[in-house]
């Protein structure tokens, strides 16, 4: 008899060390998948966004932001996000960059993508703040330090670095972000194509939460995945990484977690808020 065949859905992540550790299990047969294998793409999470609005990948990191532009496409799981409190991105600059909020808003600001929930976070503080230049996100640092840019909207492990580099901090927007709100800073999160199964979503889903189940029982051991993605990163930046961004929210984002969601889409236009609010938009 002849044994099922296996079903492979690519899956798409950064390569920063949150998400590797989450997905390292799931990817490398560390846990029993059920008959389900991983094609792991791994690519900065502007990059993501723009796949997502293509459906591009079975199933793929996000920025929260960018939902509105995928409901057609994509649902939100509930295990693999990257969710909490303070989190959220920097504002940052050299020590004579502009810091007060007239100047910032004629400033040139370098940010990780127009998509990410960093420039909506940024959009947030400063309304007014039109002039940005989008770049990779790991390039910001270098672009201020050479007066490309004036400020730059900084996430990931820069938020460990800048300070080494001589920049300074000018905001942060996390915390800004969750004194006007009082909700967690929704970061990212994990979409699954529509058009998929919904027992194929909950299966993934809840391996997912295995695969992040296994990563804490084993932590702090870095897996050799996280070592060889994180590039020169340092050991301690490792880790300060992953404890910042991956906690119980990256288990099941569960009620806090999506009012946090919703609230980030509740200054959007009326219409575009009650679409995200009608979209069935979680597994």
């Amino acid at each position: 008899m002849n044994e099922p065949m296996e079903k492979t859905l690519t899956l798409g992540f950064s390569p920063c060390p949150n998400d590797t550790f989450i997905f390292d299990a799931l990817i490398h047969g560390k846990i029993d998948t059920e008959g389900l294998r991983f094609e792991a793409v791994l690519e900065d999470v502007e990059t993501l966004n723009e796949w997502a609005f293509r459906d591009k990948l079975d199933i793929t990191k996000l920025s929260f932001r960018a939902l509105l532009d995928v409901l057609p496409g994509y649902r939100v799981l509930n295990a693999g996000s990257a969710l909490g409190n303070g989190c959220g991105p920097l504002l940052i600059g050299r020590p004579d960059s502009p810091s007060d909020p007239a100047q910032i808003a004629s400033a040139v600001i370098a940010i990780p993508g127009i998509n990410t929930t960093a420039n909506m976070l940024l959009s947030f503080a400063f309304p007014e703040a039109g002039n940005r230049v989008p770049m990779l996100f790991s390039e910001i640092e270098q672009a201020v330090l050479e007066r490309k840019a004036d400020l730059g909207l900084i996430i990931h492990e820069s938020r460990f670095t800048y300070r080494q580099k001589g920049l300074v901090k000018i905001m942060d927007l996390g915390e800004y972000w969750e004194k006007q709100t009082g909700c967690p800073i929704p970061l990212g999160g994990i979409a699954i194509r529509r058009d998929l199964p919904h027992t194929l979503q909950q299966q993934v889903d809840r391996l997912i939460r295995q695969s992040v189940e296994y990563a804490f029982r084993r932590y702090p051991e870095l897996a050799p995945f996280v070592r060889e993605n994180a590039q020169e990163m340092e050991e301690d930046v490792m880790r300060q990484h992953i404890d910042l961004y991956v906690n119980d929210y990256t288990l099941d984002l569960g009620e806090k977690g999506r009012r946090a969601i919703y609230a980030m889409n509740a200054h959007l236009p009326g219409q575009a808020a009650r679409r995200l609010q009608e979209a069935n938009l979680f597994v």
